[in-house]
């Protein structure tokens, strides 16, 4: 499990490394454009359930963990899915990861 630090003092939430490669090219896609967009992810069912968000800011502190050494292989298809997501009002959710299309 990696982590996403968000803001100062840095608030850590847990992802699975392969989701937090594909939510660190996305989220910085956006920065990097300076456009602003809420992040919302669900929780599992050993959390209770539920659901979380983040107003994600150019301006407020930033950092990706990740638990392994090796980059995973990105899937296109999720990061542009992200991306998408962050442009609609409910902003950027996370879900499943797509099929990636055959090479």
């Amino acid at each position: 499990m990696g982590k996403l630090i968000y803001g100062s003092p840095g608030q850590e939430i847990e992802f699975d490394d392969r989701l937090l490669a594909h939510l660190k090219i996305a989220i910085t896609t956006k920065l990097r454009r300076d456009e602003k967009f809420l992040l919302s992810w669900p929780h599992g069912v050993e959390e209770g359930g539920g659901r979380s968000s983040l107003w994600i800011h150019p301006a407020i502190p930033l950092r990706f963990t990740f638990n392994g050494g090796k980059a995973p292989k990105l899937n296109r298809a999720w990061v542009e899915e992200l991306l998408l997501s962050a442009s609609t009002t409910g902003g950027m959710q996370i879900g499943p990861e797509p099929k990636a299309p055959a090479d």
